[in-house]
């Protein structure tokens, strides 16, 4: 920076500073604005309104705008992801990416964590079905500033559980002022069975009445005009090795994978953000709770993180024939994806790894295993494979600052190769067309 930029920069009080989904970390001011009181600064442009000022710790700089930065984190739900798997533990990570990118894009498995959350204003909430249509192209991002949510209780609950969810929505209403509009009980019980798949070692389960939990979230929507939905469904509360397990920081979530059905189920059907918390009776207390566990066992419920991420989830834009990219965020802006080292086989990360064009980076990360074996190698993925989370923020440091990321490693640079050259009966110039489109001004 010359040294009238930093006295331009220098002599002003700029107001607070904070990160907006998709625009980066600035704030756009009219020239005409930052005149100085010294008549000696001249204006650095006539442009009206594109300088970009953003503020880092001392001194204050200047920067010109360019195409934010974007990336993706995905931790698959049920799988028993050893950073991910269990009650919000995977919110760390989360919160230093989303230090180092523009924009964030994760799910509720890695945003939830029951009575926690963490706001981040550059972060985007995005349900795992969503996610998959916005990694194929067929659904575009729209951020907002505020959602009407709605709240759909699983007329299987027992009359004290139906109380504490109730007081939870009102508690967040009033000391956190999210827009929950209003909620409704299903017309029957939802009856939610979970079991582990034997063949791969996942959580799944199913619902046995669907067709309740879809006419609930219809009302909402229909005569409430809400356009997000938390659903509290009453899960069994069966003793078993895997919740044990689970809170031991073992094992495989086995509530999860019927929870990732409720949402994807309401998310498909209405193309409106959607997130569960289960309902459950209170758990013996235990003293060999492990922390990654603890998050669910220092209340009634999981709804308060499922309510702060829905209150400014982003809308989800069906791209058909009339539609307009104008405020939306496509998967084609994506500029990177990290993920477990064998969670690479969901519909998302597949439409993220072969994208054609504007292919973002793929980063494996090898530390965070599951009980997946949807490895890189196995499904033929060009992926960047990284020890844990520490690198992996790394490499994407060194990818949005435009470096490319193995000229970080000894020896991570090879010299340059030749280029095969091309067959001469494959490609043919048109010389004198050539010259024109080259010199025609």
């Amino acid at each position: 920076m010359d040294a009238t930029s930093m006295a331009l920069c220098q002599s002003f009080q700029f107001p607070a500073f904070s990160r907006v989904p998709g625009r980066g970390l600035g704030l756009s001011l009219p020239l005409s604005k930052m005149h100085s009181s010294s008549s000696s600064l001249p204006l650095l442009s006539s442009s009206p309104s594109n300088l970009q000022v953003s503020c880092s710790s001392s001194p204050l700089r200047c920067t010109f705008p360019g195409r934010p930065y974007t990336s993706v984190m995905i931790v698959p739900t049920g799988v028993g992801a050893a950073i991910g798997g269990y009650a919000g533990d995977a919110l760390p990570v989360a919160r230093t990416l989303a230090s180092v990118v523009d924009c964030l894009i994760s799910h509720p498995n890695v945003m939830n964590a029951a009575m926690l959350y963490w706001p981040m204003q550059n972060t985007l909430y995005v349900e795992g079905y969503a996610l998959d249509k916005f990694a194929e192209g067929s659904w575009a991002l729209q951020p907002v500033h505020q959602n009407k949510v709605g709240l759909v209780l699983d007329a299987g609950m027992e009359e004290e559980l139906q109380i504490r969810h109730l007081q939870v929505v009102d508690a967040t209403r009033a000391s956190l002022g999210l827009p929950v509009m209003e909620y409704t009980l299903t017309d029957s019980p939802l009856e939610v069975e979970i079991w582990i798949d034997p063949e791969c070692g996942k959580s799944t389960g199913r619902i046995k009445n669907p067709d309740s939990l879809l006419r609930a979230v219809c009302s909402l929507v229909e005569r409430s005009k809400v356009n997000a939905v938390a659903v509290v469904a009453r899960f069994p509360d069966d003793d078993t090795n895997e919740t044990d397990a689970y809170r031991q920081g073992k094992g495989v979530d086995l509530l999860a994978g019927v929870e990732a059905i409720i949402s994807h189920l309401v998310v498909k059907e209405f193309q409106i953000p959607c997130a569960h918390a289960p309902a459950l009776s209170p758990l013996p207390l235990s003293t060999s709770l492990c922390p990654r566990s603890a998050a669910e066992e220092i209340g009634y419920t999981f709804l308060p993180c499922v309510l702060a991420g829905l209150s400014r989830a982003p809308q989800y834009v069906v791209r058909n024939s009339g539609f307009t990219e104008t405020g939306c965020i496509l998967g084609s802006d994506v500029d990177s994806v990290v993920l477990p080292i064998d969670a690479c086989g969901g519909e998302g990360a597949l439409a993220f790894a072969r994208r054609s064009r504007n292919k973002a980076i793929i980063i494996a990360v090898e530390e965070n295993e599951t009980v997946l074996s949807d490895t890189p190698n196995k499904l033929g993925i060009d992926a960047i494979k990284v020890s844990n989370y520490w690198e992996a923020i790394g490499v994407i440091a060194a990818h949005k600052t435009g470096v490319d990321p193995k000229s970080l490693r000894r020896g991570g640079i090879d010299n340059i190769r030749q280029s095969p050259i091309p067959n001469r009966f494959g490609f043919k110039v048109s010389l004198p067309r050539l010259h024109d489109k080259v010199c025609s001004y």
